[in-house]
């Protein structure tokens, strides 16, 4: 018996979305098929009796004759790996590699893990991992931590371009929320310094994220027309969050738009935890007079809320087989923000400040991605990214009792452009190679307002206005297959980079009025893996890493707490990280897995805070504060190290676990860099343990998070000196208390085109802050969502 030419559709078999990029072929080799964007594939007239075997990265494969495929109407389901073998990342060199050949840790986020955990933000998205600490200075935040570092010393890339800019700075930021968690289709975290790839800033690691694709239709289909809608409430803040996206494809052009909104109201905080974090009272203004109120609910954090609103449009061109051409909008922003840790802290027995708030913060970017495909004798693969940022963000304050509202300003332009190729030497060498460029301009304006006159007079700016930091750098990889069990990879950078800026000495008199700075920076790696078999992987890879000097560095003027003040300083160079880590990962058949990778980085010339004089005076006033003098300086030496474990097993069933930990130890010279003491981005052991039961149309996980303590002697100095963020300890000493939450996730497809999502997250309504934060997690939260696909 024989059928006659089918189109066959694949599946996940829980969300029931097609999969594509699905292989399917059969021994005799007359199947040779992947499956499109809608899933589908044509299998032309064989044999019934014919076996094809099914085949996807991240799925478990299948092997079934043509006729159980027609008995199933010609619709295969695929189930999702929980140990998957042979994973494919694209972080490593840019360009899409097998895990198994390289030798850096690499964790990847899924499209379907994604829809599971539905995270608020971009921030807690990474949180997913169970590798990275997400620190929060206010709701409308979040800082990862990685490795040790965070801040300006890890990279956030979106698309193939990297967000940092000149004025990112050393204490913890919030840029990363400007990205979408409902646009994004997965997500990659690479650990340890990736400079020789991504340049400066590359140190503690990269978070790359993937934004949705416009897809082509098919064949045999004039258009596609796909998308979704949702809608979700949280408990928590009275979060509100709508999304849209869909896609229009044609066989030559493509089209993909989504846009999301958020309202979140003010957190509440647990009910179990440290009377610490309780919010008593806050600052309101009645009648012209500031006055401090009691909070009818303590637990709520008055205020924290704010809202949130993302655009993304997409267009996709190929006009040929070897030609392509994307162009991407994205543009995300907020209402103002409260900036939450500033709100609790006090000053005698009165809150330090009435209002503390950044302003909306606005990203645009617009990015066009050209891409060639040709067996020439330079490249395989060639791909240029131009893209043009624009960043705006704000700070406003006042203090209690007082009239005068502060108003800092920036606006950030970066234009960039990354040129790289990949190039096959034979069967067993490959070539990645490229270059990069950098422009960077910083605008900041400032002016001090009398909200009880109305007045209007000028205030010192917190970068020298007009500022710029460009670079220009040039990289080369390689990759080589030694033997059939061991894989090299190589690679070198050079980066230059200059800065300019011209200081404004009406409110501080500056040594100097202008400063022109260039400085160069090599960079390099080398890696090995082993594969002695399929089940053993070993790995080693050294590094280096660097962080130029920036903007925020070199101009900044600003108080990083209350009596002191950071002042420009243009004397620095870069810092570098050198770094090793060795890695070892084992697989049990296809039920067992397990990982563990240690690691070592020196921070060497590190960019600190330290005590500074400006014309001699180690205090100026600054706000009309007497404040000590702090600058940016090379005065230090910093090292960290830690170990990640990571445990998967299929328990049969439906069933799985998996777990997730991370273990570091940091320390960095102090000021008189005559001892070592708790680097500041060192956060305590973490980790999540998840329990997972899934089956077609339904998932359901239970899991855990967990963080150690951090005692009084383990903050770093600089920790210790904001008792306003943490606990007290039995001797009224701040330190960092462990946590735990218990946490449910559900997940059912109850028509092809309905999906119900929900969640009870922190059951035992823990009152706990991770590390660092100024604002208290959220307690017990039911979320419910709902999504509609055609």
């Amino acid at each position: 018996l024989s059928l006659a030419a089918q189109t066959i559709v694949v599946k996940d078999d829980v969300t029931l979305q097609p999969i594509e990029g699905v292989y399917l072929y059969s021994a005799d080799t007359k199947i040779n098929a992947y499956t499109d964007a809608s899933g589908r594939a044509s299998l032309k007239e064989v044999s019934a009796a014919t076996k094809v075997i099914v085949s996807a990265v991240g799925y478990e494969s299948r092997q079934l004759t043509l006729s159980e495929i027609a008995a199933g109407n010609y619709t295969i389901l695929l189930t999702e790996a929980r140990i998957n073998l042979n994973e494919v990342v694209v972080s490593a060199n840019r360009w899409e590699q097998n895990s198994r050949e390289v030798p850096v840790r690499i964790t990847a986020i899924s499209a379907k893990e994604i829809a599971l955990q539905n995270p608020q933000t971009a921030a807690d998205l990474i949180g997913l991992s169970g590798e990275a600490s997400i620190q929060k200075s206010q709701y409308g935040g979040g800082s990862p931590i990685i490795r040790g570092f965070a801040a300006n010393r890890v990279v956030l890339v979106v698309d193939g371009v990297r967000m940092n800019n000149a004025i990112y700075r050393s204490g913890n930021l919030q840029n990363i929320i400007s990205l979408d968690p409902q646009a994004v289709e997965n997500a990659e975290i690479v650990f340890g310094p990736g400079s020789v790839v991504y340049g400066s800033d590359a140190i503690g690691g990269v978070m790359d994220f993937h934004t949705l694709r416009a897809k082509f239709t098919t064949a045999e289909s004039p258009a596609l027309f796909k998308g979704s809608t949702s809608v979700r409430y949280g408990t928590a803040s009275k979060e509100k969050t709508a999304h849209v996206d869909f896609n229009i494809g044609l066989r030559k052009w493509a089209f993909v738009t989504s846009a999301s909104f958020s309202d979140f109201g003010d957190l509440r905080m647990g009910s179990d935890g440290p009377e610490e974090f309780l919010r008593p009272e806050y600052a309101v203004r009645l009648n012209g007079k500031d006055t401090i109120v009691r909070n009818e609910d303590p637990l709520v954090q008055v205020p924290s809320g704010y809202q949130q609103i993302n655009l993304m449009q997409k267009v996709r061109w190929k006009p040929s087989d070897h030609w392509e051409l994307n162009y991407s909008l994205h543009y995300s922003a907020t209402t103002d923000v409260p900036r939450y840790d500033r709100l609790i802290e006090y000053a005698g027995t009165d809150l330090r400040a009435s209002e503390w708030y950044y302003g909306p913060q606005v990203w645009l970017m617009n990015n066009l991605r050209i891409q060639h495909q040709a067996a020439s004798g330079l490249y395989d693969n060639a791909r240029l990214i131009l893209a043009h940022q624009r960043y705006e963000e704000s700070r406003h304050d006042r203090r209690f009792g007082r009239d005068q509202l502060r108003h800092r300003y920036e606006e950030v332009n970066v234009i960039s452009a990354n040129l790289d190729l990949e190039k096959a030497i034979g069967d067993k060498h490959t070539l990645y190679y490229g270059t990069e460029l950098l422009l960077n301009k910083v605008g900041s304006t400032a002016e001090e307002e009398n909200i009880a006159s109305g007045n209007i007079r000028p205030l010192s700016t917190r970068y020298p206005d007009g500022s710029t930091w460009n670079a220009a750098a040039a990289y080369l990889s390689w990759k080589s297959k030694l033997s059939d069990k061991l894989y090299l990879l190589a690679g070198v950078r050079y980066n230059y980079v200059t800065l300019e800026s011209q200081f404004d000495t009406a409110f501080f008199p500056f040594p100097i009025i202008e400063t022109k700075r260039s400085m160069g920076a090599l960079n390099g790696s080398l890696g090995f893996t082993y594969l002695p078999d399929a089940n053993w992987q070993f790995s080693l890879n050294g590094s280096t890493g660097f962080r130029a000097p920036n903007i925020d560095d070199v101009g900044k003027v600003f108080d990083s707490a209350p009596g002191t003040v950071i002042i420009a300083n243009p004397d620095i160079n870069p810092e570098y990280a050198y770094s090793g880590e060795i890695g070892i990962t084992r697989r049990f058949g296809q039920s067992v897995s397990l990982e563990v990778t240690g690691y070592y980085t020196l921070l060497d010339d590190a960019l600190v805070r330290r005590t500074y004089q400006l014309n001699g005076q180690d205090s100026i006033v600054y706000d009309g504060e007497l404040s000590q003098v702090f600058a940016i300086q090379n005065s230090a030496q910093a090292w960290v190290w830690g170990i990640q474990a990571g445990l998967d097993v299929q328990l049969g069933g439906g069933l799985s676990l998996s777990s997730r930990f991370s273990y570091q130890q940091g320390k960095e010279q102090d000021d008189d860099n005559t001892a070592y003491v708790p680097l500041r981005h060192a956060a305590p052991w973490f980790g999540v343990t998840r329990l997972r039961y899934q089956r077609t149309r339904f998932q359901a996980e239970i899991y855990a998070e967990y963080s150690g303590a951090l005692s009084f002697e383990e903050l770093a100095p600089s920790e210790q000196i904001k008792p306003y963020l943490y606990a007290k300890d039995d001797q009224g000493r701040p330190y960092s208390p462990a946590w735990y939450t218990l946490n449910l996730k559900l997940n059912y497809q109850l028509l092809d085109w309905l999906q119900l999502n929900g969640g009870l997250e922190n059951i035992s309504d823990q009152r706990y802050r991770t590390y660092a934060s100024g604002i208290t997690a959220p307690g017990r939260n039911a979320v419910v969502a709902v999504r509609v696909r055609w």
